[in-house]
């Protein structure tokens, strides 16, 4: 059945994409509570700095979920999984609650502060971009396509080493050197070699 693992693929590829496009982009506008009000635009391998790396998890995931065997599959699908639950989690986080602690890395390489406590004193405001919730849509595909690799794996077929196997390599199997030896032992017996 090709086109479950079609769906699989596509869908951990998208992804994992989504993850990595995101990471790069705005996630939380901060505005800093000094004189000049000024804000940082906090990108999302900042806020969330996991998602880059997990994201290049999943990416290469559904590039060798293609590729698969039956067992490879759902130790594939179980990985998914946990990479869709963390960066969910994680994204979620930031979506729902938008905590301080998210913005820390981007506020104490502008200004030398550090601590979450010292950043919370120093923000006066948060504002989410689009990217939080669209990153935490892709994680839903992600956990998604994980159960339904592993809800599938085992009707996917094995056709992997059919791909280059050649229609010789049949009639190969069949006809192996110990048959040559069985029948010449049979005629240098006197058996008829027509029966």
């Amino acid at each position: 059945m090709r086109r479950p693992r079609s769906l699989a693929v596509v869908a951990m590829l998208l992804a994992g994409a989504i993850g990595v496009i995101g990471s790069t982009q705005t996630w939380i506008d901060v505005t800093l509570n000094d004189g000049a009000q000024e804000t940082l635009a906090v990108p999302g391998s900042d806020a969330l700095p996991v998602l880059t790396p997990l994201s290049l998890a999943a990416l290469a995931l559904g590039a060798a979920l293609s590729i698969a065997g039956p067992v490879v599959r759902y130790v594939f699908g179980a990985i998914g999984l946990a990479i869709a639950a963390l960066t969910g989690f994680g994204a979620a986080q930031i979506v729902f609650a938008t905590p301080v602690s998210a913005t820390a890395a981007t506020v104490t390489d502008a200004t030398g502060i550090s601590g979450v406590d010292a950043v919370g004193d120093l923000v006066a405001g948060l504002s989410l971009t689009p990217w939080p919730a669209v990153t935490l849509v892709a994680q839903i595909v992600l956990a998604a396509a994980a159960v339904f690799t592993l809800v599938t794996a085992r009707r996917w077929g094995s056709n992997a080493g059919r791909k280059y196997r050649t229609t010789g390599d049949s009639t190969a199997e069949s006809s192996r050197p110990h048959d040559a030896i069985d029948s010449w032992d049979d005629l240098s017996r006197g058996a008829d070699p027509t029966a």
